[in-house]
């Protein structure tokens, strides 16, 4: 017998050992692949939201900084309107959005603005303003909180961000 007999049909083992590797690597590299993209899309989302948010806060205290009109209704305590779906959401909603459209949102960024009286000065003004943002996705929505105590001519912010939706 020689070498080359006893050789015969360890190749096809080997070949096919080395394809089966290749092959569950290149699956692990798509895989892994296709989760960072979704989770570049998600954190994208997740920007766009805070973005709009953040946007139309700073255009609700642009108007409530740049109004001359002393707060109505004011709350004793701290408001907790923005709280309620209602004030969001349907016929009777007191949120305003402060831009027509938003770029690949899938809604307008809103605003509730709530007065409160935080102090006994008669002539400071204070209110709570509460924004919402939303990104491409149903998943993607973004809460902003502007304090805001005007006395005079000077201007006191205090921000936060809400980091769960409250309804």
């Amino acid at each position: 017998m020689t070498p080359r007999s006893k050789s015969r049909g360890t190749v096809l083992p080997i070949v096919l050992l080395l394809s089966s590797m290749m092959l569950v690597t290149a699956s692990a590299w798509l895989e892994s692949s296709i989760v960072a993209t979704r989770s570049a899309a998600s954190l994208r989302d997740r920007v766009q939201a805070f973005h709009a948010a953040d946007s139309a806060l700073a255009r609700c205290s642009r108007m409530v900084v740049d109004s001359s009109d002393p707060p109505q209704n004011a709350f004793a305590g701290k408001p907790t309107g923005w709280r309620a779906k209602a004030s969001f959401e349907g016929a009777g909603a007191s949120a305003i959005a402060p831009f027509v459209a938003w770029p690949y949102a899938r809604r307008v960024p809103q605003c509730l603005i709530e007065p409160w009286s935080r102090s006994g000065d008669a002539s400071a003004r204070s209110y709570l303003l509460t924004a919402r943002g939303f990104g491409a996705s149903g998943d993607a929505e973004s809460w902003l909180q502007l304090e805001i105590e005007i006395a005079g001519s000077s201007v006191k912010r205090r921000w936060r961000r809400v980091v769960a939706k409250p309804f």
